[in-house]
């Protein structure tokens, strides 16, 4: 995985990728954002893309732990992602919990 930092074109163009058509999704991807954005790296930009691919069903589902990656997506770097976007409110490294 590459462990260069995302640049903010490239943040940029992440985000406006990461925009879903349901509620939820959006809510987990702008915290995701809000806590990693300063030092998110161009891997766990690719992952992160590469979840965007999904359907926002499919997508909740992984974000919900109602189902864990499968087939290509069962990879550590997408797993890193996967948690990092669940991590709840509460655990947020920049509110000092």
């Amino acid at each position: 995985m590459d462990d260069k930092l995302l640049d903010e074109r490239g943040l940029s163009k992440l985000r406006w990728r990461c925009r879903r058509g349901l509620l939820e999704n959006d809510l987990f991807i702008e915290r995701f954002f809000d806590r990693f954005a300063s030092r998110l790296t161009v891997g766990q930009a690719q992952a992160l893309g590469e979840l965007m691919d999904l359907a926002d069903n499919d997508l909740l589902d992984l974000l919900l732990k109602r189902k864990e990656p499968e087939g290509a997506l069962d990879r550590p770097d997408i797993k890193e992602v996967l948690e990092m976007l669940r991590l709840p409110a509460a655990a947020s490294p920049e509110r000092g919990h």
